[in-house]
């Protein structure tokens, strides 16, 4: 099978990445029928819906790069794409808030393949600034879900019942099977396939936590992932509770996914010309000084709506340009190892940082103070792994700043 071009092949990576995306934002106006359909009475509790697909999601990585390094990328693409449909058909069918979690942990695992796959896939193919710039060109496309998917959410609830959500995820699941069954090959390179043994498992372990890129970067991506599931797993009662416009959480979502679109096709553009350092390390600081305006205004009381969308329009932008840019520092040396180290740091990422996000998220109390309080310091642990990756400096990769070779 011939590798399809740049464009198609970004669009399909893309596509992969959305079903993760539709998976979690489709959710986020259902929650309190889903809530209340199911007799959840505490309202901090409707959030696991998230949470589980997030843990699901994050402990699935471990084990899905190492199987990818073995038996290669695809088959595991199209086995994780299998589950997601499956899993989503059975949450449709739910009729208790405990199975309901158990599904979306499973659906979790599905996506788990995904993610990793994808970001494998592109290392196989590409790695450095070309690796950020292709990462950015699909994460920008990849945005288009989280603008959509609310208002998808929404309007499926104007017809039917919160099961239907999932059913439209199932169909989704299935055309992206369909599509990488028929156009991606196989991009794992025979030389770079390893067995699966305690041994191997744990050399390509060693790979990844020997490399001080790859350890930084990751801390850096699980403090910024900390930061977006406190404000996925409270942005909803945000909308309800704090504001009274539960009817603006798509629009308001919407836009805040759109700065997210711009800054990643921004990225692509001139990620070749300054560096992902120089990007996401300027990202990083803004991203942190943001969130810490935030916090000051929700602790005076001088939080409006308007205030809210647009410093988390501002801080999401950022987040997209530290997000590709960290992503692939953090794969840039792993080549050879590509599928395990994917599956280590996404998993590491992931959850550890919804962990995070439902401590943020338990927190709530009507105002937004203590997401933003706990984001300025995930903003503040990021920009101290992202130091101490780069030897104390920022901007500049350590190896130029120490003069190695």
């Amino acid at each position: 099978m011939k590798m399809p071009g740049r464009p198609e092949f970004v669009a399909i990576i893309a596509s992969i990445s959305m079903l993760i995306a539709f998976a979690i934002d489709a959710m986020l106006p259902a929650l309190p029928q889903i809530g209340r359909s199911l007799n959840v009475a505490l309202e901090t509790r409707w959030s696991l819906v998230i949470t589980v697909f997030t843990v699901g999601f994050g402990i699935a990585q471990l084990f899905v790069g190492t199987l990818s390094d073995r038996y290669g990328r695809r088959a595991m693409m199209l086995g994780s794409l299998v589950i997601y449909v499956a899993t989503s058909l059975l949450a449709a069918a739910s009729a208790s808030f405990v199975l309901l979690l158990a599904a979306r942990a499973a659906q979790g695992i599905g996506a788990a393949g995904g993610r990793v796959l994808v970001q494998s896939v592109v290392r196989d193919r590409f790695e450095g600034r070309e690796m950020a710039q292709i990462m950015s060109l699909a994460a920008a496309l990849f945005m288009a879900a989280p603008i959509i998917a609310p208002f998808l959410g929404t309007a499926i609830l104007v017809v039917a019942p919160w099961p239907w959500i999932f059913v439209v995820l199932a169909v989704f699941g299935s055309a992206a099977f369909i599509w990488v069954f028929a156009r991606l090959p196989e991009t794992l390179h025979p030389e770079y396939r390893r067995p699966i043994s305690l041994p191997s498992i744990a050399d390509a372990a060693r790979i990844v936590f020997a490399d001080r890129q790859s350890v930084g970067y990751t801390i850096g991506m699980l403090s910024l992932t900390v930061a977006i599931q406190g404000f996925l797993t409270t942005v909803t009662l945000i909308f309800t509770e704090t504001f009274h416009r539960p009817e603006l959480l798509p629009y308001g979502f919407g836009i805040m996914a759109g700065s997210m679109m711009a800054a990643s096709l921004l990225n692509a553009r001139i990620v070749m010309r300054y560096g992902m350092r120089m990007i996401g390390h300027a990202a990083l600081l803004g991203f942190t000084a943001l969130a810490a305006i935030h916090a000051a205004l929700a602790f005076s009381g001088m939080e409006t709506l308007i205030g809210y969308i647009v410093l988390q329009s501002a801080m999401m932008a950022c987040f997209s340009l530290c997000a590709g840019n960290f992503g692939a520092m953090a794969m840039e040396h792993m080549g050879p190892v590509a599928g395990t180290a994917s599956s280590i740091q996404g998993s590491i990422a992931a959850v550890f940082g919804a962990l995070g996000g439902a401590v943020i998220a338990a927190s709530f109390d009507g105002t937004t103070f203590p997401l933003y309080a706990g984001v300025t310091i995930a903003g503040m642990l990021a920009i101290s792994a992202a130091l101490w990756a780069e030897g104390g400096r920022l901007f500049v990769a350590r190896h130029v700043a120490q003069g190695e070779a």
